[in-house]
């Protein structure tokens, strides 16, 4: 299918090898999208720029700035000409519980993970206003109905990821449509380096996999997927909503035992 030929798409948070943006961009690049891959990480952006080839550009943004992030909606009209998509998927995560959590790091993931999608989508809409056109996908995650431990300014963060995808689609209606896709666990290096801070790594992914009804941790392909379709004219009717792809974390309350309740028949 080439459902985006001709369609110019901004993703931020693109140039990890393996990471859902990274693998967005390649989505969007095979079916016939111009792509701009905004990221911090130059060396792996330019690298995936050449192996996707053609329509594709790399260019070094932090999102957290004000100045990059105008910078960076400059270049792609420049190249393209338009903007059609914006999907909003930088974000870091950190692991401290309220009390030991410093301003520092809480302004850090707040800058990177709501402001730098409020930057990008302030930037997208002046253009897709003009164009009387434009779908934006802002990631959240599970954690922006549920919480683990000791994530509260992760969890915070992407909580405000639906406030924001909410207002967007409010005010910017009928001809701008924006979502939100919310992943649980995501076979990529950001749950590596999750894992690794635990001192039994298998452990932990043992355990992220028996947390979900479907017993497996999703690829970033299926995330990739989700967000396609929801750029697609397929889901033109649809905005203003949180879509969660998450394998069912969270459907189950554990611990009753199925012998103390009488049988459904």
């Amino acid at each position: 299918m080439k459902r985006f030929l001709n369609k110019s798409v901004v993703i931020t948070g693109a140039s990890k090898r393996g990471g859902v943006g990274a693998e967005t961009a390649r989505l969007f690049s095979n079916e016939g999208a111009n792509v701009l891959m905004l990221d911090v990480d130059t060396d792996s952006g330019k690298s995936l720029e050449k192996e996707l080839g053609k329509g594709t550009l790399f260019h070094r943004c932090d999102v957290s700035d004000e100045q990059s992030v105008k910078g960076s909606f400059e270049v792609a009209l420049e190249n393209f000409g338009r903007i059609d998509c914006l999907i909003n998927n930088a974000a870091i995560l950190g692991y401290t519980p309220v009390h030991k959590t410093p301003l520092e790091e809480w302004n850090r993931i707040m800058s990177v993970n709501v402001t730098g999608q409020f930057l990008c989508a302030k930037y997208a809409i002046q253009t897709m206003i003009k164009q009387k056109q434009g779908v934006i996908v802002n990631l959240g995650s599970a954690q922006s109905f549920m919480s683990q431990k000791n994530v509260a300014p992760y969890a915070t963060s992407k909580t405000a990821i639906l406030g924001l995808t909410r207002s967007i689609a409010v005010d910017y209606a009928p001809f701008i449509r924006c979502n939100a896709v919310c992943p649980s666990t995501i076979d990529t290096p950001m749950l590596q380096w999750a894992l690794d801070q635990s001192s039994d790594p298998e452990a932990i992914r043992d355990q992220s996999i028996n947390m979900h009804l479907l017993k497996r941790i999703a690829k970033p392909e299926e995330v990739a997927s989700l967000i396609a379709f929801l750029c697609s004219d397929d889901a033109a009717n649809i905005t203003g909503q949180p879509f969660r792809t998450d394998g069912g974390i969270g459907l189950l309350i554990d611990g009753s035992n199925e012998s103390e309740f009488p049988k459904i028949r």
